[in-house]
């Protein structure tokens, strides 16, 4: 019998995913093997005669992972970047990669700015004021307002176009940067395209929406981020890769940076089983670039001006169903041999 895995999928999200599998009764001919384990050198036997594995963003799919899948046909990553798996050797081996193409665009613009109020009203210190006990001392904690102030977009597909809806709801004035600009949504939000080093000089807030890929990787460094209007806030629900953490620590020390607000961060994925990355020891002799990133997380992640989520910018109820039907789509697609959602050859080599 054919067989199925579904890595990193939690209880509840296991639950719809077996309703909807049964509804559709597409995968009848089909063993299906749940685990919330992300895909590793330890859990890979549970994929060993798989055909179809579907993977989030913590399971890093390399090439040697890929080869201990010898029956592996199609890669269904449940999130829109898939930049945690080798789709270059994937198209070597002939390995179809299927991805969600959007979803919870607007659950993401929403968690950003839930992300901008919680610094521009220090939300977090106030609550913690008051709840250690120390006092209702309201002096160091003025806010500032939204309306009047200027946010910088950097990235304008449909997180970016939310976002910059609810920054007209609040009225604020918003200009964005993207390489391929799309001007008819501009005209119609009521926003205009910037060279980056303008947006960021210009801009009070700044929010990232753009994927991880060579253009992308550090698009905020050491040496644009001096070029920040100072005092301004730095949001980012995209991916940690887009900042150099360095730069990041750098703009708060030379306090150009008042604020930042990060779902996700540079090393993201050693920074959650960091106890298994010192353990490593081969690991910590040839990626010392890692260990220092690693180490500037710790820093960052102490600092009060800085608030950190675990990645949830996507995770809510109505998000997790629209994953749950999109995934189930791209298999059933697949096996009718209609494939969607596939990652094309621009997308890999970007």
């Amino acid at each position: 019998m054919s067989k199925i895995t579904f890595y990193e999928s939690k209880a509840s999200e296991q639950t719809g995913l077996k309703e909807l599998i049964a509804k559709t009764g597409e995968l009848t001919g089909y063993e299906i093997i749940y685990t919330e384990d992300k895909l590793n050198d330890k859990t890979v036997k549970l994929a060993k005669e798989a055909e179809i594995i579907s993977i989030f963003i913590n399971s890093n799919l390399s090439k040697e992972l890929i080869d201990q899948i010898p029956n592996l046909k199609l890669i269904v990553t449940r999130s829109t970047g898939f930049d945690h798996i080798d789709c270059g050797y994937a198209k070597e081996k002939g390995i179809k990669v299927a991805n969600m193409p959007a979803y919870g665009s607007r659950t993401v613009a929403e968690f950003t700015f839930a992300l901008i109020l919680a610094l521009s009203r220090k939300v977090l210190r106030a609550s913690h004021e008051v709840k250690s006990g120390r006092s209702f001392n309201t002096g160091e904690l003025m806010g500032f307002d939204l309306q009047g102030k200027t946010i910088g977009i950097v990235g304008t597909g449909r997180i970016g176009l939310n976002v910059a809806e609810l920054a007209k709801a609040f009225r604020m004035n918003v200009i964005a940067y993207d390489l391929f600009k799309n001007e008819e949504q501009a005209k119609k939000i009521g926003f205009d395209y910037v060279p980056l080093d303008e947006l960021l000089s210009r801009s009070d807030i700044v929010t990232l929406h753009v994927p991880n890929n060579k253009e992308t990787r550090h698009l905020i460094n050491k040496d644009n981020i001096v070029k920040f209007k100072k005092g301004a806030l730095l949001i980012n629900t995209a991916r940690g890769e887009v900042c150099e953490t360095e730069a990041l620590l750098l703009g708060l020390e030379k306090k150009i940076l008042s604020g930042v607000a990060l779902d996700v961060l540079e090393g993201e994925r050693d920074l959650k089983e960091e106890s298994q990355f010192f353990e490593e020891k081969d690991m910590i002799i040839s990626d010392a670039e890692k260990i220092k990133t690693l180490l500037e997380d710790h820093i960052l992640r102490d600092r009060p001006e800085v608030i950190i989520t675990p990645h949830i910018a996507f995770f809510t109820a109505e998000a997790q169903k629209e994953i749950i039907t999109t995934s189930v789509a791209n298999l059933v697609a697949f096996i009718k041999g209609e494939a969607k959602n596939l990652i094309s050859l621009p997308q890999i080599l970007a």
